[in-house]
């Protein structure tokens, strides 16, 4: 049962980063969503692809998207 409830919270923050004009909130989603997904592997009995998605998909493409952010940011000022 909470199977559903993890693949449905990957799938939601998925959907509202792509959605979000914000990206900085886009970035924060999308570590929402990879660790989502690294909880649903360690349900599932994969905790190697769990330790991997926790480091990819949680913390490092976050923080590459919101470096890439604070990089191109202009001052409209």
């Amino acid at each position: 049962m909470i199977e559903y409830l993890i693949m449905i919270i990957a799938v939601v923050s998925a959907i509202l980063a792509l959605v979000q004009r914000d990206l900085l909130k886009a970035a924060i989603l999308t570590g929402i969503s990879g660790a989502a997904i690294a909880f649903l592997f360690q349900i599932l009995l994969a905790p190697d692809v769990a330790l991997t998605q926790a480091i990819v998909g949680a913390a490092i493409i976050p923080v590459f998207i919101s470096l890439a952010i604070k990089k191109t940011r202009r001052d409209d000022g």
